[in-house]
This record gives structure tokens, C-alpha cells and sequence, in this order.
């Protein structure tokens, strides 16, 4: 079958991937459409470290195809939106709700494929760049069939990411004031999610003059080409800040452009070496800053909600799909992330 494959040197579209069988308490699937998340190019260019040889790819929908034993609920023909978290729903972390900080779903690659007999890696324990990936059925949540697939796709990372850091982290209230600084698919549904909130200012920043149309278009009531100028907008600064991009001059800005009480949330992936700075003294008025891994998402209960609230017509996804790419046009996918001209490209098999 058809995979995306890094090797350590080089991406490639090969033809001669295989993939087990769904052992007990996995599921299956039949991959339709994935989106290209920065993340998967944080792989390639190291920023992200990981094993290879690895099938990238961790934001799709699919078609169960086959169940193991003890699944029961989903069945083959279901539609299915996948997360990352390969959570063990058994220990501490689980049981209080917070399936992000799962031990056992953080840092344990897996090896359910096989190329030429040899064993090959799975990203982020989902591998969405394939045509079959095999995942824990904690990981694939059944959505309504008549969600496009392009679109249910971008719920597995985008969504849970930026709504959740909204909604379940940083926990927006009405009226609040939220900075977005990066405006790509993370920052886009973090600019949803506020509206979504009930936010009163939303303040876009984006380096792109190209990107406002659509950051206004998810919700920002402000646009500006650098974060020079929100304290024009906001004198005493923001409730909310979200970095989107993973640079350490942007988290600075964050921090700085706090109100009392304010809060800093780091989305950014920024190199896993990186350090990043700030003034002790402007944050004893109780400000704080805030790392978020997924969204502090719980996939069984977010999807869903987030499923919901599109076919309500109240989250945007079809205008997250900016251009989809059969996945023999990686490459052309790549460049066109990377020259921002999509917001979030879609691969399709």
C-alpha cells in the first residue's frame, strides 16, 4: 500500500507498505483524507526528534475496516475522526480526565508497518499519511457520515489543538480580550475557539497582510502585521495570549503584552532545545504561563462536541481546507504549507 515515508534523509511516496493486523483493543482503518500539519515537517527538519524509519502523517479520517477483540464501539463502515492519544484509560492521569498527560501515551513509538520485512515507525502512535493505519481504540471516535472527510480530518489535531487550548486550557470567558499571534491552522481554530468562547477582542497577528480575510473570517475583530501594535488596541494589554508559531521572541511578546491575571499559552513548536525568556518582575500580578500539549483535550468527549458545533454551523472546517492534494503530490503539499498559500493542505488517498 501507499505511505508517506521518512527515512532520515529523505521523504518519500513508496508503494510497498504494509501494516498489521488490529490486535485486541485496536482498530483498522482505512485512511480517507489527512492534513499536513507542521508537526510532520518538524519530524523532517528535526525539530521535532524522532526514530526512523517513520510514516508521518497524524491528522486523518477514515472508514473502520476491521475491529480486534474487544472493541465494541466502533464497527467496520463507521466513519471515524483520529486523535494522537494512545492512552492507557487506566491510570492516574486517565482517570482524572487528563489523557494528555498519559504516560503510556507519550514517547512509545510503536512499529505496526513493515517495509520489506523490515519494521518501520508510527508517528505520533497514528500514522495518518498511509492507506491503512492500525491505532488503539481509545484513538478513533466515531463522527456523523455526513462530515466530508477533508474536513473531519482537521479535527484530530487542529481543532483539539487550538478550540481545546482555548475552551479546556486557558478556559476563555465572555468578554475576555485574546491575542493569536501565527494565524496558520493552529492559530485559526484558536481564533474559533475564542469566538466560540464569547471573546469580545480577538487580535490577530500574522506577518502576512495575505492571511487577515480568513483570520476575520474565523473570528478576529483585529488584524495586525506584528504585535508592535496591540498595545494601541489594547492599552493594559490581553486576558489571553497565544503563541502559534514557536519562537521564543514571539513567546517574549506574549508574556509582555499580559494584562493582570493574564495568561500566556505556548502552542508553538518551537526545537526541543530552545529557551525563552521574561521579566520575573512583570509577572507577580498574577500572570502566568501556560504550556498545552493537544489541546488538553479528552478526543472521546471532544470530537464529538466538535462535530456538533460544525454540523450547527457554529466551527468552521471546510474553510480550514484550503487545497487538497492526492498524496502522489506530497511534495507540492509541502511547498505550499511551507510558502503559506493554504491554510491547512489536505492529502487524500
Amino acid at each position: 500500500m501507499r505511505g508517506v515515508v521518512y527515512d532520515g534523509k529523505r521523504v518519500e511516496v513508496v508503494e510497498d507498505l504494509d501494516v498489521r493486523d488490529p490486535g485486541p483493543g485496536e482498530v483498522l482503518v482505512a485512511i480517507s483524507a489527512a492534513g499536513l500539519c507542521h508537526s510532520d515537517l518538524a519530524v523532517v527538519d528535526g525539530t521535532i526528534p524522532f526514530p526512523v524509519p517513520v510514516v508521518l502523517g497524524h491528522e486523518g479520517a477514515g472508514v473502520v475496516e476491521a475491529v480486534g477483540a474487544g472493541v465494541t464501539h466502533v464497527s467496520p463502515g463507521d466513519h471515524v475522526s483520529l486523535s494522537t492519544l494512545a492512552n492507557c484509560g487506566t491510570c492516574a492521569d486517565c482517570d482524572r480526565g487528563r489523557p494528555t498527560m498519559c504516560r503510556k501515551a507519550i514517547g512509545r513509538p510503536g512499529q505496526p508497518f513493515t517495509r520489506g520485512g523490515r519494521p518501520v515507525y508510527q508517528f505520533a502512535s497514528n500514522s495518518a499519511f498511509a492507506e491503512r493505519t492500525v491505532v488503539k481504540a481509545v484513538q478513533a471516535i466515531r463522527i456523523p457520515k455526513d462530515i466530508p472527510m477533508p474536513s473531519a480530518a482537521l479535527i484530530g489535531c487542529g481543532v483539539l489543538t487550538g478550540v481545546g487550548a482555548v475552551l479546556n486550557r486557558a478556559r476563555v470567558d465572555r468578554g475576555d480580550s485574546v491575542l493569536v499571534i501565527g494565524t496558520g491552522g493552529i492559530g485559526l481554530n484558536v481564533i474559533q475557539g475564542a469566538r466560540i468562547a464569547g471573546a469580545s477582542r480577538i487580535v490577530a497577528v500574522d506577518a502576512n497582510p495575505g492571511k487577515e480575510a480568513v483570520a476575520r473570517q474565523f473570528g478576529a475583530t483585529d488584524f495586525l502585521g506584528s504585535a508592535d501594535g496591540v498595545r494601541e488596541l489594547l492599552p493594559t494589554g490581553v486576558d489571553h495570549a497565544f503563541e502559534c508559531v514557536g519562537r521564543v521572541e514571539l513567546v517574549r511578546q506574549a508574556v509582555d503584552l499580559l494584562d493582570r491575571h493574564g495568561q500566556a499559552v505556548l502552542l508553538g513548536t518551537a526545537p526541543a532545545t530552545a529557551e525563552a525568556s521574561f521579566l520575573v518582575s512583570s509577572m507577580f500580578l498574577d500572570k502566568s504561563i501556560l504550556g498545552c500539549r493537544y489541546g488538553s483535550s479528552r478526543p472521546q468527549r471532544d470530537i464529538p462536541l466538535y462535530a456538533e458545533l460544525y454540523r450547527q454551523g457554529r466551527l468552521l472546517l471546510d474553510e480550514l481546507v484550503t487545497e487538497t492534494y492526492p498524496v502522489e503530490d506530497f511534495e507540492k503539499a509541502v511547498g505550499d504549507a511551507e510558502a503559506g498559500r493554504v491554510a491547512r493542505g489536505v492529502l487524500t488517498f
